[in-house]
Parts: structure tokens; C-alpha cells; sequence
């Protein structure tokens, strides 16, 4: 990994910064572009960085919901101390964060094996990719038909119980092809939550959780192996374009659905499965 060009780096980071909010799964592409470059995708050093250029991603969060962060911080500090802050919703909002936290860094702890080696395969990611298109589809759905009955919930409704159930359903993220926030909007959808608030929920679910894997990653890697140079270059990049990525998706769900990411993922699914059964590529 330490031979890792430059040219490579600022690749991997437009990959992450472009992919790892939107709904098509980062990891996918991430690993597709990786073994384009002629990377041993399941490698532990290649995974690692793969985890640690997040970071970019994630700082590009913090800055971009500066001040969402420090309001919900402020709620969940007075409400833990006053009776009265906590009937505000910004309250029970942070609580849902929390909450919905926990399930994918017990799970994602407990199968970091598995996730990062067998499931470090194209053939995995090319049925994730299709399967999970499926269940996005059933999302838009299921909000349509709420939306026709009871209308849609906005930030102010978002309950303990909606951070729980949309933080068990981001542990199928942890399978490669899936996509964290296409599991986590979904969920959002599901449970009746308007398209920007799922999303944004989304968002605020990515900080912990990738937050602690770029970190767990970068305490338990020898840095000097992934090229100090370039894993400081991927993950500014990262961050530059992580943050247009985020004011752009937030804007096109104010007034679209999920569908062209749908058709999208079934499209490079298709695709993966040609090469890998072609003999194209490896799948690994």
C-alpha cells in the first residue's frame, strides 16, 4: 500500500467524497475503483485506508451541520438536567442519534472479520448492489402510500423508536453494496419520515459510526504502511468534495425520489455481474 501514488489517492478520495452520502454505496465503488487500479481490494492495509479517508467525508458533515451538531448537543445537555428541555423534540432527536448508534458498532465490532474479508468481494457487491435496489423501491412506495393517507413527518416527530429502528436496518450497511445511507433513508421512509428529514437523519447517523471506524482503523494500523502523504491527500480531497456532495443531495431530495439511484445500482450491478462472470475481472 505504501506504493500507493498520489495520482491514486486524489482518485479514492473523489470516489469517497463523491459516493459515501449518496445512495449508491461508497464501499462498492471504493473497492471497484481500487481493483481497477490494480489493488488487493481485501487487503488489510487497503481496507484500512479505504476506512481512514471517511474521516474527510466526515469532517465535511461536521462543517457542513456545524450548527444542527451544536444545537442537538445543547438540547440533549439541558435535557439531561431539566424536566422542562426535555419536552422539546431537538431532545428526543439527539436520543434517536444515540440510540440509533449502538446497533452498527456492536455489530460492525463484532463481524469486522467477516465484513472486511469475505464480504470484500464483487460478487457480494454486485448482489447488494441489485437486492438492495429492491428494498429502496418498496421504501418509495411504502412513503407514497403514506403520504396519500396520513401525510409526512417532519424533524419535530422523529422519536427514540424511529432512531432504534433506522439504526438496526444500517447494520445491513456493513455488507458492501448495501450502502449506509441508502439503508438509513430507507428506513427513514419507511417509517414515514419526509424525504429531507430521512436524509438529514441520515447524515447525522454517518458521524458516529464512521467517525469511530476511521479512528478504530487509524489506532490499529501502522500508518507508515498506507503512506502518510497520500492518506493525508485522500482524505482532504475527500472532504472538498464530500461537501458538494452533501449540498447537492440534500437539494435534489427536497424535490425527487430515490428511483434514478435505484436504476442506477441495478445498472452497475448488471454490469459487475457481466465482468465477473466473463472473466473480465476478479472477484477479489
Amino acid at each position: 500500500m505504501s506504493d500507493l501514488s498520489y495520482v491514486q489517492s486524489v482518485v479514492l478520495g473523489v470516489v469517497e467524497g463523491l459516493t459515501e452520502f449518496l445512495p449508491v454505496s461508497s464501499t462498492a465503488h471504493l473497492t471497484i475503483a481500487e481493483k481497477l487500479m490494480g489493488l488487493q481490494v481485501d487487503a488489510p492495509e487497503v481496507t484500512a485506508y479505504t476506512a481512514i479517508i471517511q474521516l474527510g467525508a466526515i469532517a465535511a458533515t461536521l462543517v457542513y451541520f456545524f450548527r444542527d451538531i451544536l444545537r442537538l448537543v445543547v438540547a440533549w445537555g439541558r435535557g439531561l438536567v431539566g424536566a422542562e428541555a426535555r419536552r422539546h423534540h431537538d431532545y428526543a432527536l439527539a436520543w434517536a442519534v444515540i440510540v440509533g448508534s449502538i446497533p452498527v458498532a456492536v455489530v460492525g465490532f463484532a463481524l469486522k472479520k467477516v465484513i472486511e474479508g469475505p464480504l470484500r468481494s464483487l460478487w457480494v457487491i454486485a448482489v447488494a448492489l441489485i437486492l438492495w435496489s429492491g428494498v429502496m423501491w418498496l421504501a418509495e412506495m411504502r412513503h407514497a402510500k403514506l403520504l396519500r393517507e396520513s401525510g409526512e413527518r417532519g424533524e419535530g416527530t422523529v422519536s427514540v423508536r424511529d432512531g432504534l429502528v433506522i439504526g438496526l436496518v444500517q447494520c445491513f450497511a456493513l455488507i458492501p453494496g448495501v450502502s449506509r445511507s441508502g439503508a438509513t433513508i430507507s428506513a427513514g421512509l419507511f417509517r414515514g419520515i419526509d424525504r429531507v428529514t430521512a436524509t438529514r437523519l441520515s447524515f447525522f447517523l454517518s458521524i458516529p459510526a464512521l467517525t469511530a471506524a476511521g479512528l478504530y482503523e487509524g489506532a490499529t494500523t501502522d500508518l507508515s504502511n498506507l503512506g502518510v502523504g497520500q492518506m493525508g491527500l485522500g482524505i482532504v480531497v475527500a472532504f472538498v468534495v464530500a461537501f458538494a456532495s452533501i449540498a447537492w443531495l440534500l437539494r435534489f431530495v427536497a424535490t425527487n425520489t430515490l428511483m434514478p439511484f435505484v436504476w442506477y445500482r441495478i445498472a452497475l450491478g448488471s454490469v459487475l455481474i457481466v465482468t465477473l462472470a466473463t472473466g473480465l475481472i476478479t472477484a477479489t
